[in-house]
């Protein structure tokens, strides 16, 4: 049974609502990093004759009323850099390589499919040649949405499990997903980025001496406390892009049923990706964008629900049964993704999937 139009519509606003709340917290959170800057820097300079407080409020307002305009102009140009070159950077940080209709028939042609159904002009594709299973999609507009798999996620799901994650993909690319994570990933990369160049900054001066002496104690201090601050706020935003991608996964999963109509394919895709989705030439951002993105220290700082959960929700929602995966080899399995009749050398570290038992079931 495929979900329900106007549930799945109604959970597609609030999702959008809350993401694009979130998405503009952060211009508030970096001037409000630029005024505690400041004031924490007055509280550490401030003169014995005057009160901490007040000297540190007034040199906080003072710092955000010389520098605002420089901070927003520094955040507007590294977001036109990022619009610009994501794609390339994302590629290069993926090591995906585009691939062609004549190339990947029938995985084009799948994906083609798709977008015909979901009313969308067909992505660019690419493939990453990792034994990993997973897939992500990228882009801001229609000249740049990318949809990316893995050569692991094309040898070991079968077709429909393919053409699920395909879906979950394009639903991403549907609902303006890509594009608010992607401007989660830019406004992150800029604070971590000025955390880290302070940091070292910091670091540093503790063994150069500046003039024949150290730096004032004071001034050492007041670095150390900036890097903290923007430590701090950096963190802020991760929990914040967290909140915005753990939602978005739920609603893609549940708009690729019903793009589908095959429950149990998106979640037999899932349940086979489910611990081989690790791609370790990869940054932290690609996983973040991916399908799946387990993190094992008891899921702390996830960016993604837990399978079992996502599994669970799309069993409930269709009222279908959790699948019991076939013990079949995927080396064995027909697979019209496999290219020509040549061997792929990733097939040999790719552990096949294994399910004595149905650990989703209650």
């Amino acid at each position: 049974m495929a979900i329900q139009s106007a549930g799945l519509r109604t959970h597609i606003w609030n999702n959008n609502f809350w993401s694009v709340t979130l998405i503009c917290l952060y211009p508030f959170i970096m001037l409000g990093l630029l005024w505690l800057i400041g004031a924490a820097t007055g509280w550490l300079l401030a003169p014995q004759t005057m009160e901490r407080e007040i000297f540190a409020a007034n040199f906080g307002a003072r710092i955000f009323s010389n520098y605002w305009p420089m901070l927003l102009t520094a955040v507007a140009i590294w977001f036109i850099v990022s619009w610009f070159f994501h794609t390339r950077m994302i590629s290069k940080l993926a090591h995906a390589h585009s691939v062609t209709r004549k190339e990947e028939p029938a995985l084009y042609n799948m994906l083609e499919n798709l977008s015909i159904t979901a009313g969308i002009p067909t992505p660019k594709l690419q493939i990453v040649e990792s034994h990993a299973r997973n897939a992500f999609a990228s882009g801001i507009n229609k000249n740049t949405y990318t949809v990316t798999v893995t050569r692991g996620l094309l040898n070991s799901l079968t077709q429909d499990e393919v053409e699920a994650v395909l879906a979950h993909e394009l639903i991403h690319i549907l609902n303006r997903d890509v594009r608010l994570l992607m401007i989660c990933v830019i406004f992150t990369g800029m604070i971590g980025f000025a955390a880290q160049l302070v940091w070292s900054n910091f670091r540093y001066s503790l063994y150069l001496p500046r003039g024949g002496r150290r730096r004032d104690g004071r001034i050492m201090i007041v670095f150390l406390v900036i890097t903290v601050i923007l430590w701090a706020g950096y963190i802020a935003t991760l929990f914040t892009r967290f909140a915005v991608s753990r939602k978005r996964e739920f609603m893609a999963d549940a708009g690729a049923v019903e793009l589908t109509k095959k429950p149990e394919a998106m979640m037999g895709a899932l349940m086979r990706i489910a611990g081989m989705d690790k791609m370790k030439t990869t940054s932290a951002d690609i996983q973040m964008m991916c399908i799946e993105n387990s993190v094992p220290f008891l899921g702390l700082f996830s960016t993604h629900p837990p399978i079992e959960d996502r599994v669970k929700v799309i069993s409930q929602m269709t009222n279908t049964e959790i699948p019991q995966l076939s013990l079949e080899k995927p080396e064995t399995a027909e697979n019209p993704f496999k290219k020509g009749n040549g061997k792929n050398p990733w097939l040999s570290r790719a552990r096949p999937f294994r399910q004595k038992t149905n650990p989703w079931k209650n």
